[in-house]
């Protein structure tokens, strides 16, 4: 059985590129689904120095093991400014130190919102970029515009075209996996 990993690229407890995964998640049936808060993974600021002096986190090892392990990762990624959060390039800066190809022939289903008409665009596009440097396979991407206009917790995407087309991005990313 394909085995799918789904997070989001915020360690904001009240995260809406979380809820988006979740819901993302809650559609996929006949496959395992591991769903990761990245709220709970607190990482120092990447350096050498850090790096040096107190190595790789069990944290950061159990991550990289946990999306080396899978056939596909669903991610959701947040915005700062137009770009990805300084929390996500954390993130991939310590990923790529342990492991350069940590996403190597893997498929992404890579996806973004915000609370703002453009959906985090930019952060999406820099990041559908950035992956395939660590070996990621991107299948599809969804960006969610004005999260809480379109999003309802109970109901998920609330637009009937965009969730058609988070649909179709989700149904592009299983059927390569």
């Amino acid at each position: 059985m394909s085995t799918i990993l789904a997070l989001a690229g915020s360690n904001s407890s009240t995260s809406i590129n979380f809820k988006l995964v979740q819901h993302t998640a809650g559609l996929i049936v006949n496959k395992e689904v591991q769903v990761i808060n990245m709220a709970n993974y607190p990482f120092p600021l990447f350096s050498e120095d850090t790096e040096r002096e107190m190595g790789f986190s069990n944290s950061l090892v159990e991550l990289r093991d946990d999306i080396m392990k899978a056939n596909g990762v669903i991610l959701s990624v947040n915005e700062h400014n137009s770009n990805p959060s300084a929390y996500f390039k954390n993130v991939l800066d310590w990923l790529s130190r342990l492991e350069r190809k940590f996403l190597e022939d893997t498929e992404v289903l890579l996806m973004a919102t915000s609370p703002g008409k453009r959906g985090a665009q930019g952060s999406l596009e820099i990041v559908e970029k950035l992956l395939p440097r660590f070996g990621a396979n991107i299948s599809a991407t969804f960006s969610l515009p004005s999260f809480y206009e379109n999003f309802d917790t109970e109901k998920g995407i609330t637009d009937s075209a965009l969730a058609k087309e988070h649909q179709m991005a989700l149904t592009e990313f299983l059927s390569k996996i």
